[in-house]
């Protein structure tokens, strides 16, 4: 899963961009309104954690900007103002989900984790944490793979990978769509990371029903 925090407070941002890490997400952190802007039509993200207070442009106006230009990514605000009127503004803007400061990392974790299971298609998500496809279980809070209910040891790159391919069965997915939900600007990524990820799920998993359209990307099969 890859957010995008905006947040310029430089303590607050470097302790939470962090703890994502730390919880396997693939998180992208700027510090301003128009940067915020720009990150988003450079890159597709999963979720958004958004600082209402920016310098350069408000983070009310960012979103606006956002859902007008038809940008419907999940938004989490993340604000000092605790008022009635300024969660109701947020939340009329376009907000899914608000919550104040100080928070606590594992809530804000948990909220990211909803709103990423109300964007799964019913039939396949299991259940609130769980998202199966034929034999393979990915527990998505635990962050554990099953396959024939044994527990399979996969890295949080990897386990990324196979989440979005899963997620989307029956879509192709592009090298660049994956490569952006598996690594963040400041990653050094090898020209073949992408193949030996996959290579790597083929081998741990069995899994036949990843397919390689030469010349776009990968796709898993659609489940039937």
């Amino acid at each position: 899963m890859r957010i995008l925090l905006v947040e310029d407070d430089e303590m607050l941002g470097h302790g939470t961009h962090t703890g994502m890490l730390q919880y396997g997400y693939q998180a992208d952190w700027v510090k301003d309104g128009h940067s915020a802007l720009e990150a988003t039509k450079e890159h597709e993200y999963d979720a958004i954690v958004l600082d209402l207070g920016l310098p350069k442009l408000s983070g009310l106006k960012v979103l606006r900007q956002w859902r007008s230009d038809g940008i419907v990514t999940p938004v989490i605000i993340l604000t000092a103002r605790d008022s009635i009127e300024d969660r109701v503004n947020g939340l009329d803007t376009g907000a899914d989900d608000y919550l104040v400061k100080p928070f606590d990392l594992d809530e804000l974790c948990a909220r990211l984790r909803a709103m990423q299971r109300r964007s799964i298609n019913d039939n396949k998500a299991a259940s609130a944490n769980l998202l199966t496809y034929k034999n393979i279980k990915l527990d998505i809070a635990a962050h554990t793979v099953s396959c024939d209910d044994e527990i399979i040891s996969i890295p949080r790159r990897e386990f990324a990978l196979l989440q979005k391919l899963l997620e989307n069965a029956g879509q192709v997915m592009s090298r660049e769509q994956l490569s952006q939900s598996l690594y963040g600007w400041d990653d050094e990524i090898d020209s073949n990371a992408l193949e030996v990820h996959i290579h790597n799920l083929r081998k741990k998993l069995n899994a036949t029903f990843i397919r390689t359209i030469r010349g776009v990307g990968y796709m898993a099969d659609k489940e039937k």
